[in-house]
Formats: structure tokens, sequence, C-alpha cells
């Protein structure tokens, strides 16, 4: 099980990025931008993918005066904004923002993809790391996860979790706990995260997993009960939550995350200057605060460590994915 926590603080200690920029000589990036930069974000405003590229990509903007425009292209479980910016030309004018649900589409849609999820990107950054946290409905009758792998076993097929959607990183959390302490448990997959809370609330479900930032409230505000934080240790944000084996189950660690992607043939110090300016804008007291508040954790790294993250994060999605039998819509 890869140990996200020893992931980030690799990242973490490595010497300033900005190294990363100098190396690479001037070339292209001495005359680079001259025009805005679009930035795709393959999802609907307003989500913590949204608002995190947001918040990160204005800190940028007031660090080195360039114009970056954002635009949400929403569609097809995110592949029509990873298209358009996989076939955009690589001039350095044009980003994309991905989460853990690139890493599984590049098994759940193989072959049917426009592009490749690894080949067609350079990957910029990992901005940053979501823990996900484990709900249930007030009228489940478990209190902890001990509780619950215990009544699943009791009761194979008989609890039903639901996801954001098929191939979603609360989905294969899901999935992945089932395979790790051997349980049966139905999945009810919906068109978002918002109607499965509702159906959650109202006992229409069992189990929900999601980020902090979506379920919290709820929790906090006695709708639903929190379970475990799949972290190695509690958030900041939700101390009072238990990490999943401090609430009784296997130590798992699991999250959704951000990270900037550029397409593939953009020249090295081009991909490489944005990096160490995304590396100091998550650095930034600021930003800390910001995601902090949302349940991220902070990371910035170099387009190095953020190709070996991708490609651990392809291989243990892949894993889950073809152990569950799981098929895309």
């Amino acid at each position: 099980m890869l140990d996200f926590t020893r992931l980030v603080a690799l990242a973490l200690s490595l010497a300033c990025p900005v190294v990363w920029a100098q190396g690479s000589g001037a070339g292209a990036v001495s005359s680079w931008p001259s025009k805005p930069i679009k930035w795709i974000v393959p999802y609907p405003p307003g989500g913590i993918t949204d608002g995190a590229t947001r918040m990160v990509l204005q800190k940028v903007q007031e660090q080195t005066g360039w114009s970056i425009v954002i635009e949400n292209r929403p569609g097809a479980n995110s592949l029509l904004g990873a298209d358009l910016a996989a076939k955009s030309a690589p001039d350095g004018y044009t980003f994309l923002t991905v989460i853990a649900a690139h890493a599984a589409n590049a098994t759940l849609y193989a072959g049917r993809m426009p592009y490749d999820p690894v080949k067609s990107f350079a990957p910029v950054s990992l901005v940053g790391i979501a823990p996900l946290i484990m709900t249930a409905s007030n009228a489940f009758p478990v209190n902890d996860v001990k509780e619950l792998i215990a009544y699943a076993k009791a009761n194979p097929d008989k609890v039903s979790f639901g996801s954001s959607g098929i191939g979603a990183a609360a989905h294969l959390t899901t999935e992945l706990l089932k395979q790790t302490v051997g349980v049966n448990m139905v999945h009810v997959p919906y068109k978002g995260t918002a109607p499965a809370v509702q159906d959650l609330i109202g006992g229409n479900i069992q189990i929900l997993v999601d980020t902090p930032s979506s379920l919290m409230p709820q929790v906090r505000g006695g709708k639903i009960k929190a379970l475990g934080m799949f972290s190695a240790k509690r958030l900041a944000s939700a101390p009072e939550v238990p990490t999943f084996a401090e609430s009784g189950g296997p130590a798992l660690e699991s999250s959704t995350w951000v990270m900037f992607l550029a397409p593939a043939a953009v020249p090295r110090d081009i991909v490489n200057r944005m990096a160490a300016e995304t590396a100091k804008a998550v650095a930034s007291a600021e930003i800390k605060g910001k995601f902090e508040a949302l349940g991220v954790e902070p990371v910035g790294n170099s387009p190095d460590l953020a190709a070996r993250f991708l490609d651990a994060e392809i291989s243990k999605w892949a894993k889950v994915i073809s152990t569950a039998g799981v098929k895309a819509e």
C-alpha cells in the first residue's frame, strides 16, 4: 500500500523548486508567456478541483503578473476537457487540472480514449492531496469502522454504499476497503456527491466516502456520522474524526488530489517554470491556510515527483479496478 504521507514528506523536503527552472536553460521560457494562458478544468465550477485551481492560479498571477484564464469544460467524466488539452498546441499556453479520476480513467477507459492519459501529458506539479472520509447514515447501527466491518461480514450484500460516480476516488476507495477486509457491499453510483449525500441523510444508503469539505458540514450538523479518515494522522481541519486505524479498521490511506498537467511536447523549461511558480504559491501561508480549511494537504512538487506519483496512482487503482471488475458507464 502506497503511503501518501511519506510521498508528501519527500516532496516537501526537497530544495526550493525554483532550481528546476534555473537548471533547464533560458530557451523558450525567456519570451514566455507573451499572451494569456488558458487553463482547462474538466469539471463544473464550485467543486474542490475548481476551487483549489483558482486559489493557486490567482496566487501565481500575483507572483508573476501573468494572465491566466480558467475554462471549465466538464463532460464525459473529465474526458472532454482532458482531450481538449491533449490536442492543444504544445506551446505553453494551455494547461490542465486533473484529480484522482484521471488515474482511474487510464484503466476504466483503456483503448476508448482519444488520448493517452500518460503519454499525452507532461506532469507539472502535484498541488495537494485531500484524504477521504467515510461517513454513515444516522440510522445505520454502527459507530466506527470496526463495527462496520463486523456488520458487513455478518450481513453480506446488505450494506449499500454511495459514490459520486463509477470510477471516482470515493467509489474505488470503498472497493479497496472491501478487498482488504473481505466484505461484500453494494455500490450505488450517483451523478455527483450532492444527491448521494441527500440519500445518506435520508437513510437510503448506509455508507458514503467523499472529501471532508463535502461531508464534514453534514457531520457537524448532526445529519450523518463520521466513521474514519483515510489518512495516517488526523486532519487539522477535522481533529475530532479518527483515522481509519484509530477507528478499528486497517491502516488504509486514500485520497483525491489535484495535479497540474501540460500537453506532452511543451518545452521542459516552461513546464519547470510553471512548476516552480505553483510550488511557490502552494507554499505561501495564504494558500496553506485555505487548503487546510478544505482538508487539503498542500504539496507543490517537481514535474519528476508528480510523474512518479501519477504512475503509482495508475498502478494502484488498476489493481483495484481489475479485482473488483469495475466497468465504466
